[in-house]
């Protein structure tokens, strides 16, 4: 009985201290961007940033999937979710915040922007932002399709709706004013490559992978055109992460090593996606901000301890080689979260998505 009892507490301390090291990484993390959050908020007061306002597929959807009928791209369960509040998952694709939360934070509104569709969502949230962004989503509406979420189009359908609705609460000119100075954030197009492209044949016997890489780009600026006919004037667009270097794909492909053919898709893909920014920016006047998070990932991969990482090769839940989305409903985690940086074998965990999030504020900042 009494070794019982020894092994108990000795398991009980042992996870109180994996407990208190992850805070302590995590105010590390908050330290390294509080900064630039800082910063952020001084730029944000002098040019009247009112909220925050997000499109984009699963790395800016706090939620929206959750109550979608027929797709399997949700993480409304555990162990997504898992450091966040009270273990809560809520359908954020990682184990607590994500980057646009973070952000928001920075500029001094809300610790979290809700997702649009979140069902507890009160009136009052619409006036510190929301996101429209839905997992599996991308530039080419048929990447949407195939997995049923919500295309960029809808996405921007409820936007029109969210206009209506920020006037019944602040007035007309208000709703105005509170568009018209908000930060727009748009993060996708992985999906077109790994969902839609390598996977389904529709797109790939119509398109060169650099054709496709042009026609994504044309859909992009079709979007933005639209974004500004509605009011969009201020608008973040995160470039495109080096996604050979995956978990997925490195077990997909066999090896220990990121695909290079598939990070060179997405670095040539951001070259054209920030050359047309700057070209939109000149004829429509919207101002445009280009986030570069492709070498920020790199680095973190080659010198992970540099961020307090000390896994890059697989994920923290299961098996961290293929598991994500439904498939990972249920499954164990490694214990020290915060030494990891991918949480599933796709998506990032929230300590690298601070890191992110500090890297975009940084581009923000010296956009605004």
């Amino acid at each position: 009985m009494k070794d019982i009892t020894w092994v108990m507490t000795l398991n009980l301390a042992m996870h109180m201290m994996l407990m208190l090291q992850s805070s302590v990484n995590i105010i590390t993390c908050n330290a390294r961007a509080m900064g630039s959050a800082q910063k952020l908020r001084v730029v944000a007061s002098e040019y009247n940033v009112t909220c925050i306002l997000v499109f984009g597929d699963s790395s800016v959807d706090p939620g929206n999937n959750n109550d979608l009928p027929d797709t399997w791209h949700k993480g409304n369960f555990l162990p997504y979710g898992f450091d966040f509040g009270h273990s809560i998952p809520t359908g954020r694709f990682t184990n607590g915040r994500l980057s646009t939360d973070f952000i928001a934070a920075g500029l001094g509104y809300k610790n979290i922007i809700k997702a649009y569709l979140d069902r507890d969502l009160k009136e009052e949230d619409l006036l510190h932002g929301v996101s429209f962004a839905s997992g599996g989503s991308g530039y080419d509406d048929f990447t949407a399709n195939i997995t049923n979420v919500i295309s960029l189009g809808k996405q921007l359908e409820y936007f029109k709706e969210y206009k209506v609705r920020i006037e019944k609460v602040a007035g007309k000119e208000g709703g105005h004013k509170i568009v018209e100075d908000a930060l727009f954030i748009l993060s996708m197009g992985t999906n077109d490559f790994l969902q839609n492209y390598y996977v389904d044949p529709t797109r790939s016997h119509t398109f060169t992978i650099a054709q496709y890489q042009r026609y994504l780009i044309n859909c992009m600026e079709t979007y933005i055109k639209k974004m500004h006919s509605v009011g969009v004037r201020r608008l973040a667009v995160v470039g495109m992460e080096p996604f050979g270097c995956m978990p997925l794909i490195k077990t997909l492909k066999n090896s220990v090593k990121c695909d290079e053919d598939m990070n060179q898709v997405a670095l040539s893909f951001n070259i054209l996606l920030k050359a047309k920014l700057s070209a939109i920016q000149a004829t429509l006047g919207i101002r445009t901000v280009f986030v570069d998070i492709y070498q920020l990932i790199q680095n973190t991969l080659r010198y992970p301890s540099r961020y307090g990482f000390t896994e890059t090769e697989k994920g923290c839940c299961g098996s961290g080689t293929t598991e994500f989305g439904m498939t990972l409903k249920g499954l164990n985690t490694c214990q020290d979260h915060s030494k990891y940086i991918y949480w599933d074998a796709v998506h990032f965990t929230e300590n690298m998505y601070y890191i992110i999030a500090d890297e975009a504020v940084k581009s923000i900042i010296t956009s605004l």
